[in-house]
């Protein structure tokens, strides 16, 4: 009997592709819808206030984007501990953030996003 080797894992149900792990480059392409939903949320007027759906968006942004670095899963992260805490956000975060959207194609510029 053989076996099939995949390079897709998930636990739950958005994939993850190992091959595509950490990449330097975000295609807009790639991205499940859900977390660009999800993604799009956090850029908006009224993002997500469930910190476990925050949290599988800056999961999939850290194995997928440029790890801690990235700055959707850096935001996702500040805004979960916003939700958690209770405490003000990082201003400047969100800008990164909102700039690091408009450089992989979710809009043309940052005003858009909100």
């Amino acid at each position: 009997m053989s076996q099939q080797q995949t390079n897709n894992v998930s636990i739950d149900d958005i994939p993850i592709d190992i091959d595509n792990t950490q990449s330097s480059e975000v295609n807009l392409t790639d991205i499940p819808d859900e977390i660009e939903s999800i993604t799009r949320g956090l850029a908006g007027e009224h993002p997500p206030t469930n910190p476990l759906v925050v949290l599988k968006a800056a999961r999939w942004w850290y194995i997928h984007g440029k790890g801690g670095t990235d700055p959707a899963f850096q935001w996702a992260i500040e805004w979960a501990r916003h939700l958690a805490t209770d405490t003000p956000s990082d201003v400047e975060r969100f800008d990164e953030f909102l700039e690091y959207l408009v450089s992989i194609g979710f809009a043309d510029e940052k005003e858009a996003l909100r």
